[in-house]
Protein backbone atom coordinates (compact mmCIF):
# COMPACT_ATOMS: atom_id res chain seq x y z
CA UNK A 1 0.00 0.00 0.00
CA UNK A 2 1.76 3.70 -0.56
CA UNK A 3 -0.11 6.47 0.60
CA UNK A 4 2.36 9.30 0.66
CA UNK A 5 5.97 7.79 -0.53
CA UNK A 6 7.35 8.35 -3.89
CA UNK A 7 6.62 5.40 -5.45
CA UNK A 8 8.05 1.91 -6.00
CA UNK A 9 11.21 1.88 -7.76
CA UNK A 10 14.65 3.13 -5.73
CA UNK A 11 15.78 6.83 -6.64
CA UNK A 12 18.76 8.41 -5.32
CA UNK A 13 16.90 11.59 -5.41
CA UNK A 14 14.26 10.31 -3.00
CA UNK A 15 14.86 7.67 -0.79
CA UNK A 16 11.63 7.45 0.47
CA UNK A 17 10.24 4.71 -1.80
CA UNK A 18 8.94 1.26 -1.32
CA UNK A 19 11.63 -0.27 -2.85
CA UNK A 20 14.04 1.51 -0.40
CA UNK A 21 12.20 0.72 2.68
CA UNK A 22 11.49 -2.32 2.02
CA UNK A 23 14.81 -3.63 1.34
CA UNK A 24 16.37 -1.57 4.32
CA UNK A 25 13.95 -3.63 6.25
CA UNK A 26 15.37 -7.19 4.65
CA UNK A 27 18.42 -6.42 5.51
CA UNK A 28 17.54 -5.91 9.11
CA UNK A 29 15.22 -8.72 9.64
CA UNK A 30 17.71 -11.29 7.01
CA UNK A 31 21.03 -9.82 8.50
CA UNK A 32 21.78 -9.50 4.11
CA UNK A 33 23.88 -6.55 2.79
CA UNK A 34 21.74 -4.08 1.85
CA UNK A 35 24.47 -3.39 -1.38
CA UNK A 36 23.74 -7.61 -2.23
CA UNK A 37 20.26 -7.64 -2.04
CA UNK A 38 18.09 -6.58 -4.92
CA UNK A 39 14.35 -6.44 -4.65
CA UNK A 40 12.41 -6.52 -8.05
CA UNK A 41 9.15 -5.41 -8.66
CA UNK A 42 6.79 -6.44 -10.77
CA UNK A 43 5.31 -3.17 -11.45
CA UNK A 44 6.78 0.65 -11.14
CA UNK A 45 3.67 2.31 -9.72
CA UNK A 46 4.11 5.89 -9.45
CA UNK A 47 4.15 8.30 -6.42
CA UNK A 48 0.45 8.53 -4.71
CA UNK A 49 -0.68 5.09 -6.62
CA UNK A 50 -1.82 2.54 -4.11
CA UNK A 51 -0.43 -1.51 -4.34
CA UNK A 52 -2.45 -4.29 -2.71
CA UNK A 53 -0.97 -6.48 -4.97
CA UNK A 54 2.42 -5.85 -5.66
CA UNK A 55 4.97 -8.28 -6.12
CA UNK A 56 8.36 -8.25 -5.42
CA UNK A 57 11.45 -11.37 -5.37
CA UNK A 58 14.60 -10.85 -4.02
CA UNK A 59 17.91 -13.42 -4.47
CA UNK A 60 19.44 -14.84 -1.27
CA UNK A 61 22.13 -17.65 -0.56
CA UNK A 62 20.28 -18.59 2.80
CA UNK A 63 17.86 -21.04 3.85
CA UNK A 64 15.03 -19.90 6.35
CA UNK A 65 13.31 -22.34 8.18
CA UNK A 66 11.14 -19.94 9.89
CA UNK A 67 9.54 -17.78 7.50
CA UNK A 68 6.26 -17.14 9.57
CA UNK A 69 8.98 -15.34 12.02
CA UNK A 70 10.84 -13.59 9.55
CA UNK A 71 7.49 -12.36 7.70
CA UNK A 72 6.64 -10.78 11.53
CA UNK A 73 9.38 -9.22 11.81
CA UNK A 74 9.51 -7.72 8.66
CA UNK A 75 6.23 -5.73 9.51
CA UNK A 76 7.44 -5.05 12.14
CA UNK A 77 10.45 -2.83 11.25
CA UNK A 78 8.58 -1.63 8.17
CA UNK A 79 6.37 1.36 8.37
CA UNK A 80 2.71 1.21 9.08
CA UNK A 81 1.78 2.11 5.44
CA UNK A 82 3.61 -0.98 3.64
CA UNK A 83 2.63 -4.22 4.94
CA UNK A 84 3.91 -7.51 2.79
CA UNK A 85 0.99 -9.54 2.98
CA UNK A 86 3.09 -12.98 2.26
CA UNK A 87 6.65 -14.63 2.28
CA UNK A 88 7.21 -17.12 -0.26
CA UNK A 89 10.28 -19.18 -1.09
CA UNK A 90 10.39 -19.16 -5.21
CA UNK A 91 11.43 -21.40 -8.11
CA UNK A 92 14.74 -20.11 -9.56
CA UNK A 93 13.10 -19.11 -13.02
CA UNK A 94 10.47 -16.89 -11.29
CA UNK A 95 10.81 -13.07 -11.85
CA UNK A 96 8.58 -10.93 -10.14
CA UNK A 97 7.89 -8.89 -13.30
CA UNK A 98 9.16 -10.92 -16.25
CA UNK A 99 7.28 -14.01 -15.10
CA UNK A 100 4.13 -12.16 -15.03
CA UNK A 101 1.32 -12.86 -17.48
CA UNK A 102 -1.20 -9.71 -16.45
CA UNK A 103 -2.43 -7.41 -13.77
CA UNK A 104 -5.65 -5.95 -12.76
CA UNK A 105 -6.15 -2.01 -11.73
CA UNK A 106 -9.01 -0.33 -10.04
CA UNK A 107 -9.77 3.23 -10.09
CA UNK A 108 -11.61 4.74 -7.41
CA UNK A 109 -14.42 7.96 -8.36
CA UNK A 110 -16.49 9.46 -5.58
CA UNK A 111 -18.98 10.97 -7.79
CA UNK A 112 -20.91 13.17 -5.19
CA UNK A 113 -21.18 16.65 -4.55
CA UNK A 114 -19.71 16.38 -1.15
CA UNK A 115 -16.53 14.12 -0.42
CA UNK A 116 -16.91 11.19 1.97
CA UNK A 117 -14.00 11.93 3.76
CA UNK A 118 -13.28 8.03 4.64
CA UNK A 119 -12.36 8.18 0.42
CA UNK A 120 -10.07 10.79 -0.03
CA UNK A 121 -7.05 9.21 0.22
CA UNK A 122 -8.17 6.46 -2.32
CA UNK A 123 -10.76 7.76 -4.63
CA UNK A 124 -10.68 10.90 -6.95
CA UNK A 125 -13.47 13.51 -6.11
CA UNK A 126 -15.68 14.38 -9.37
CA UNK A 127 -18.38 17.08 -8.30
CA UNK A 128 -19.85 16.62 -12.05
CA UNK A 129 -22.20 14.12 -12.13
CA UNK A 130 -20.98 11.47 -14.33
CA UNK A 131 -22.52 8.98 -17.39
CA UNK A 132 -21.49 5.89 -15.80
CA UNK A 133 -23.18 4.16 -19.16
CA UNK A 134 -21.02 6.58 -21.74
CA UNK A 135 -18.02 5.39 -19.52
CA UNK A 136 -19.13 1.62 -19.91
CA UNK A 137 -19.43 2.68 -23.56
CA UNK A 138 -16.29 3.87 -23.96
CA UNK A 139 -14.09 1.36 -21.81
CA UNK A 140 -15.75 -1.18 -24.24
CA UNK A 141 -13.87 0.03 -27.17
CA UNK A 142 -10.28 -0.03 -24.85
CA UNK A 143 -10.79 -4.25 -24.42
CA UNK A 144 -8.78 -6.32 -27.54
CA UNK A 145 -5.51 -5.94 -28.60
CA UNK A 146 -3.96 -2.22 -29.61
CA UNK A 147 -1.91 -0.29 -30.06
CA UNK A 148 -1.64 2.06 -27.14
CA UNK A 149 1.14 5.02 -28.22
CA UNK A 150 -1.90 7.75 -27.77
CA UNK A 151 -2.13 6.46 -24.11
CA UNK A 152 1.50 6.19 -22.49
CA UNK A 153 3.45 8.90 -20.89
CA UNK A 154 7.63 9.35 -22.16
CA UNK A 155 9.60 7.19 -19.97
CA UNK A 156 13.08 7.29 -18.89
CA UNK A 157 13.30 3.32 -18.90
CA UNK A 158 16.41 2.04 -20.49
CA UNK A 159 14.21 -0.70 -22.04
CA UNK A 160 11.79 0.43 -24.44
CA UNK A 161 8.70 -1.45 -24.53
CA UNK A 162 6.22 -2.33 -26.89
CA UNK A 163 2.97 -0.43 -27.32
CA UNK A 164 0.81 -2.93 -28.53
CA UNK A 165 -1.09 -4.56 -25.34
CA UNK A 166 -4.11 -7.10 -24.88
CA UNK A 167 -6.86 -5.36 -22.60
CA UNK A 168 -9.06 -8.62 -21.39
CA UNK A 169 -11.59 -6.78 -19.84
CA UNK A 170 -12.48 -2.98 -18.56
CA UNK A 171 -15.68 -2.72 -16.51
CA UNK A 172 -17.02 0.42 -15.10
CA UNK A 173 -19.00 -0.55 -11.74
CA UNK A 174 -21.52 1.76 -10.18
CA UNK A 175 -20.97 1.49 -5.85
CA UNK A 176 -23.60 4.22 -4.92
CA UNK A 177 -21.72 7.44 -4.80
CA UNK A 178 -18.60 5.58 -6.09
CA UNK A 179 -17.31 4.38 -9.49
CA UNK A 180 -15.21 1.59 -9.95
CA UNK A 181 -13.04 0.91 -13.16
CA UNK A 182 -11.60 -1.82 -13.04
CA UNK A 183 -9.13 -3.00 -16.05
CA UNK A 184 -7.22 -6.28 -16.46
CA UNK A 185 -4.65 -6.44 -19.02
CA UNK A 186 -1.48 -8.08 -20.45
CA UNK A 187 0.42 -5.58 -19.28
CA UNK A 188 0.30 -1.91 -19.36
CA UNK A 189 3.02 0.71 -20.16
CA UNK A 190 3.76 4.17 -17.89
CA UNK A 191 0.63 5.58 -17.03
CA UNK A 192 -1.68 3.94 -19.55
CA UNK A 193 -4.26 3.34 -17.39
CA UNK A 194 -4.55 6.51 -15.77
CA UNK A 195 -4.62 8.36 -19.07
CA UNK A 196 -7.28 5.80 -20.04
CA UNK A 197 -9.39 7.04 -16.97
CA UNK A 198 -8.70 10.37 -17.46
CA UNK A 199 -10.25 9.92 -21.35
CA UNK A 200 -13.89 7.96 -19.61
CA UNK A 201 -14.03 11.04 -17.04
CA UNK A 202 -14.58 13.15 -20.08
CA UNK A 203 -16.78 10.88 -21.72
CA UNK A 204 -18.63 10.48 -18.48
CA UNK A 205 -18.94 14.46 -18.35
CA UNK A 206 -20.18 14.10 -21.96
CA UNK A 207 -17.46 16.85 -23.23
CA UNK A 208 -17.04 13.73 -26.06
CA UNK A 209 -18.71 10.75 -27.20
CA UNK A 210 -17.49 7.56 -26.14
CA UNK A 211 -16.55 6.59 -30.18
CA UNK A 212 -13.97 9.06 -29.35
CA UNK A 213 -11.88 6.40 -27.69
CA UNK A 214 -11.42 4.38 -31.46
CA UNK A 215 -10.22 7.46 -32.98
CA UNK A 216 -7.59 8.32 -30.34
CA UNK A 217 -6.06 4.81 -30.61
CA UNK A 218 -6.03 5.42 -34.21
CA UNK A 219 -3.71 8.23 -34.00
CA UNK A 220 -0.98 6.20 -32.44
CA UNK A 221 0.18 9.95 -31.05
CA UNK A 222 0.06 11.71 -27.35
CA UNK A 223 -0.49 14.22 -28.66
CA UNK A 224 -4.06 13.58 -30.08
CA UNK A 225 -4.84 12.73 -26.57
CA UNK A 226 -3.73 15.66 -24.63
CA UNK A 227 -6.35 17.48 -26.88
CA UNK A 228 -9.21 16.28 -24.90
CA UNK A 229 -7.58 15.52 -21.30
CA UNK A 230 -4.71 15.15 -19.02
CA UNK A 231 -4.09 12.38 -16.73
CA UNK A 232 -6.22 11.26 -14.03
CA UNK A 233 -4.86 11.55 -10.51
CA UNK A 234 -2.74 9.16 -9.16
CA UNK A 235 -4.07 8.19 -6.23
CA UNK A 236 -7.96 6.77 -7.61
CA UNK A 237 -5.31 3.94 -8.70
CA UNK A 238 -4.08 1.23 -6.86
CA UNK A 239 -2.55 -2.19 -8.51
CA UNK A 240 -5.23 -4.80 -7.21
CA UNK A 241 -3.71 -8.15 -8.39
CA UNK A 242 -0.21 -9.37 -10.40
CA UNK A 243 -1.10 -12.51 -12.71
CA UNK A 244 1.37 -15.38 -12.63
CA UNK A 245 0.53 -19.24 -14.16
CA UNK A 246 0.24 -21.19 -11.69
CA UNK A 247 3.26 -24.05 -11.79
CA UNK A 248 5.50 -20.62 -11.47
CA UNK A 249 3.77 -20.19 -7.82
CA UNK A 250 4.72 -23.82 -6.46
CA UNK A 251 7.76 -23.87 -3.91
CA UNK A 252 10.94 -25.75 -4.58
CA UNK A 253 10.88 -29.57 -3.53
CA UNK A 254 11.88 -29.43 0.07
CA UNK A 255 10.33 -25.79 0.89
CA UNK A 256 7.72 -24.77 3.12
CA UNK A 257 5.00 -23.56 1.00
CA UNK A 258 4.36 -19.92 2.23
CA UNK A 259 4.39 -18.05 5.71
CA UNK A 260 1.44 -16.98 6.98
CA UNK A 261 0.46 -14.81 4.92
CA UNK A 262 -1.27 -16.88 1.89
CA UNK A 263 -3.98 -18.62 4.71
CA UNK A 264 -4.13 -15.51 7.20
CA UNK A 265 -7.62 -13.71 7.35
CA UNK A 266 -5.97 -10.42 6.12
CA UNK A 267 -5.62 -12.57 2.50
CA UNK A 268 -9.32 -13.52 3.11
CA UNK A 269 -10.63 -10.01 4.37
CA UNK A 270 -12.69 -7.52 2.20
CA UNK A 271 -10.63 -4.25 1.51
CA UNK A 272 -12.44 -1.10 3.60
CA UNK A 273 -12.15 0.73 0.13
CA UNK A 274 -11.43 -1.46 -3.05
Amino acid sequence: MLLILSGWQYQQSTPKTIQCLVEKALAKTTKLEREELILVGASRTDTGVHAWGQVAHFITPFNYDRLDSIHAALNGVLPSDIRVRELSPALPEFHARFSSTGKIYHYKIYNDIIMDPFQRRWAYHSTYRLNAAAMREGARYFVGQHDFTSFVNASNSDHPRSPVKHIIRFDVIELGALIQLEVEGSGFLYRQVRNMVALLLQIGKEAVPPDIVPMVLAARDRKELAKYTVGAPPHGLCLMSVKYNEELLEPPSGCRATSFGRHHTISKCKLPFY
